[in-house]
Order: structure tokens, then sequence, then C-alpha cells
């Protein structure tokens, strides 16, 4: 007997034998990974860039990415703001929200954070959206667009989640909020990315005015593959996708150990320092 999926439950059912045995955890390893990275990273948002806005120091918003704050732009300083306060929450509430169990035994909370992760999605996406119409970005029309095409499937995948919850399309459901949790990480995947490419290849194609090859690419690969990955992974539970429950399973151990690897360097080298300059008020 080769199992089905639970479109009720969202779970891979155990009766597949092996393979989806292993896909089943291997999806469970890179959820735990992920909310670990991103919980890290999401305090690292929330401590440093909103402990920025009581200490008058939004100049502290530029150092990750140039111009993020321009003194004589103040709506567009508010909607990167907004970005980032919703963008600290859906890193930390996501993880949450793909958990069978909580799905399972507190139905009535998995309700209510989704109401409030799709709304937050929403506003992230949104708030970034209107910053790239008031100021663009520093790359130019490449990162315009890549970041744009980024805000405006946030916007999608927050509606199409809310919706087919409301009608009780469970499946339908599960895959966009898988598509909403792969775009809402990527904010975080876009530094590891640029850290792992700094480290292998010392900066090659990349440029202070972000308009390099690697930036133009880099514009777009921090959220497509993880939209095509989540798909991967939601299809290859399907009983007449068994074929793809192998190469799932291994893209799915791949991305566990990026995700770790930059956990480790980043919590350590940024996200902790960043951290504690926030706390300790010794901004540089």
């Amino acid at each position: 007997m080769d199992g089905s999926f639970d479109s009720a439950t969202g779970r891979i059912r155990k009766d597949g034998g092996l393979p989806r045995a292993l896909l089943r955890w291997s999806g469970i390893a890179l959820t735990a990974a992920s909310w670990l990275s991103a919980g890290l990273f999401g305090a690292y948002i929330l401590a440093f860039y909103g402990g920025a806005v009581p200490a008058d120091r939004l100049d502290q918003w530029n150092r990750t990415l140039p111009r993020l704050y321009e003194p004589g732009h103040p709506a567009a300083a508010l909607a990167v703001g907004l970005h980032f306060a919703a963008g600290g929450f859906i890193l930390l509430a996501g993880p949450v929200q793909l958990m069978g169990a909580v799905r399972l035994r507190w139905p009535q909370l998995h309700r209510w954070i989704g109401r409030t992760y799709v709304v937050s999605a929403g506003i992230a996406g949104a708030g970034g959206l209107i910053y790239i119409l008031l100021n663009g970005t520093i790359g130019g029309l490449p990162m315009n667009i890549g970041f744009g095409l980024y805000g405006a499937l946030m916007v999608l995948a927050s509606v199409q989640t809310y919706r087919h919850a409301r009608a009780r399309r469970f499946e339908a459901h599960r895959l966009w909020a898988t598509r909403l949790f792969a775009l809402a990480i990527g904010s975080w995947l876009y530094r590891m990315d640029y850290g792992f490419w700094s480290l292998i290849a010392s900066d090659a194609g990349h440029t202070k005015a972000f308009d390099g090859p690697f930036d133009v690419v880099m514009a777009f690969f921090f959220y497509l593959p993880n939209l095509a990955l989540a798909d991967l992974f939601v299809r290859a539970g399907k009983p007449k996708a068994a074929w793809l429950r192998v190469p799932a399973m291994l893209a799915l151990m791949g991305a566990t150990f990026f995700v770790l690897l930059g956990t480790y360097y980043f919590t350590f080298y940024y996200w902790l320092p960043g951290i504690e300059k926030a706390i300790s008020g010794q901004w540089e």
C-alpha cells in the first residue's frame, strides 16, 4: 500500500514505506532548522532595525543594504519599517503554522495565528512594494523588478492562503501556506546567500551599487528556488507522485545542511553582535 496525502491535517501519512517516511522526516528537519534560524534572524531584525527607531539611529539600516533609509524620504522609511516589523513576526510565527500537531490539537490557535500571519505577510509585501515605488532600490531596474515581483508574490500568497482556508479547501490552503512561508524566509536567505558567496567567491560579480552580475541573479534567486522546493515537497506527498519522493528528500536534506551551516556563521558573526549593539545602545 502506497499511502496518501492527508489534506485535512496537512500531514504525509506514514503508510508509504521508507521513501515517504524519509520525506516526512526531512521536511520536519528543514522546518526545525528554519525555525531556529529564522527565529534568530527575526529577533535580530526586531532588535537591531526596530531598536534603531527609539535610538534615533535609522542610519544603521544602511549597514546591510545601502539607501534603505534616506532622511528626505519619510514615507519610504515608514514603508520599509513596516516591512521589517511584519517580516520579523512572520519569520517567528511561520514554522508554528506548519506544525501538524498545532493544527490538530489547537485549531483555534492555528486559525488566529494564521490570520495575523497572513495580514503581516501582506503588510511586509505591500511595504516593500511601496518603498520600491517611492524610492527605488540601490540596484536599479533589475533589483526593482526582482524585489517588486517578490513583494507582489507575498501579497498574492497571503490572499490565496486566507481565501482557501475560508473556503475549507485545505489541500490548496496548505500549498499556498507553504509557498507563503517559502517566500517569507526570502529576506533571511538573501543575506545568507551573500554571506556564503563572500566566503566562497570573495564577492565576485558583486558591486557596491548592487548592479553586478551576481547581484542581478540574486534579485530573483533568493525566493524563486524556495517556491520550487515548496511545491516539490507538497507534490511529492501525493500518491501519484511517488517518483518525486527521493529527489525531494535529497533537496530537503541539502537545504537543511545549508540552513544549519549558515545559521552557525551568521549567528556568531552578525546576528548576536547586532542584537548586543541594539540592547547596549553602542551603535557605530
